[in-house]
């Protein structure tokens, strides 16, 4: 019966990442820096609001968009934190995490024959829900260009078929962000071309060094954009599955019929949480992000003295060195890895073909953790 299912998932394999991730967790005593998941616990506060949602019975399905209240906090927390205008009762919808808005999002607007432009290397997660949504996916390779999607390859890359470019940022997996300069450049071809723009920002409470600019601020591409965002690393609330997107009305009316029958709503007692994050939560982050940022700056010094490059990152929780390979792949190098130093990084070809050399090292560990490893990585080098 197996040829009778939907050919789109012929090639669709479960992401690199959870791959190596499944492999390494067979293996003893290998330190894992594998994975993007915050090692900090959920703020009290926020797990409180969940207990007593459910001792309030709040237990039943919301509308479809989610709570309005929490509609209303995102619309008083982007406007704050973003300066960005979005109408809590028909431009926001909370989603079962920043994937479903991805996913939904492209069911929306993409059709049999488009293409999505994406930066390469790039999160493994955007190219199958393109496929799934009947278009394709062509990566922009952004290697000699300090791993920023610009302007210029944009214009370089886009083709009549182009119907949108996803834009992640703080990128995961380099962790470089981009300049409100830079963005703007982006907006011009966008307007120029008449694009869609999915901006995922999922980890743009996690910045060192800049404040993170929305792309969405500009006026001009206004009806073009949507944004995604969320509170599984602002807050460290993976598990609660919620994230929100950002649209204009017109197409935000159309997302949530997608979004209607896909999931109905998000989880009403993750909301009630949510809510509580973002509203009562807005230093949260400010914690976390100290303590990345100490991380951060421990590995870079590190990795300097090993002599691997690597592009700074100044966000997410993410480094992408090179590695010396011969004549080997990202994946068998990290095997190696894995096998002769007991240390777990994630291929760089887990990341398109423009990842290969390079390995995803996250920081979202204790330093103890990164201590660890990294000397692990130390000795193997040398």
């Amino acid at each position: 019966m197996e040829h009778l299912i939907n050919k789109n998932l012929s090639t669709i394999q479960i992401s690199g990442i959870r791959q190596f991730f499944n492999m390494v967790s067979h293996y003893d005593d290998v330190v894992s820096l594998t994975i993007g998941q915050p090692d900090m616990l959920t703020p009290d506060h926020v797990k409180d609001a969940a207990i007593q949602a459910l001792h309030d019975n709040h237990t039943n399905y919301t509308h479809n968009a989610g709570l309005l209240q929490l509609r209303e906090a995102i619309s008083r927390h982007v406007a704050q934190r973003y300066n960005l205008s979005y109408h809590a009762e028909d431009e926001i919808i909370v989603t079962v995490g920043a994937s479903q808005a991805i996913d939904i999002t492209l069911r929306t607007i993409l059709e049999k024959g488009d293409e999505v432009l994406l930066p390469g290397p790039v999160y493994p997660g955007y190219e199958p829900l393109i496929k799934l949504a009947g278009a394709s996916a062509k990566h922009v390779d952004t290697r000699q260009h300090g791993f920023k999607l610009t302007a210029e390859l944009l214009e370089q890359a886009i083709t009549p078929k182009t119907k949108c470019i996803i834009l992640p940022y703080p990128s995961n997996p380099t962790g470089v962000s981009l300049s409100k300069e830079e963005l703007k450049e982006i907006a011009a071809v966008i307007k120029k071309h008449n694009l869609f723009m999915i901006a995922d920002e999922i980890y743009s409470e996690l910045t060192y060094g800049k404040e993170h600019t929305s792309i969405a601020v500009f006026p001009t591409i206004r009806d073009q954009v949507i944004v995604i965002n969320g509170v599984s690393k602002s807050h460290s609330m993976t598990g609660f599955r919620i994230g929100y997107l950002l649209a204009p009305a017109w197409l935000a009316a159309h997302i949530l019929k997608v979004h209607q029958y896909n999931v109905s709503c998000a989880t009403s007692i993750s909301q009630y949480a949510a809510l509580e994050a973002i509203d009562n939560g807005k230093t949260d982050s400010v914690y976390m992000k100290k303590e990345y940022d100490q991380r951060r700056s421990y590995v870079m010094e590190r990795l300097d003295k090993m002599g691997l490059s690597y592009q700074i990152p100044d966000g997410a929780f993410y480094v992408f060195p090179k590695f010396p390979l011969g004549d080997m792949s990202s994946f068998e190098k990290a095997v190696q890895l894995v096998e002769e130093a007991g240390v777990a990084l994630v291929p760089g070809d887990a990341f398109s073909q423009y990842g290969n050399g390079y390995m995803r090292l996250s920081y979202a560990y204790s330093m103890e953790t990164l201590q660890k490893g990294l000397a692990r990585l130390e000795q193997f080098l040398v």
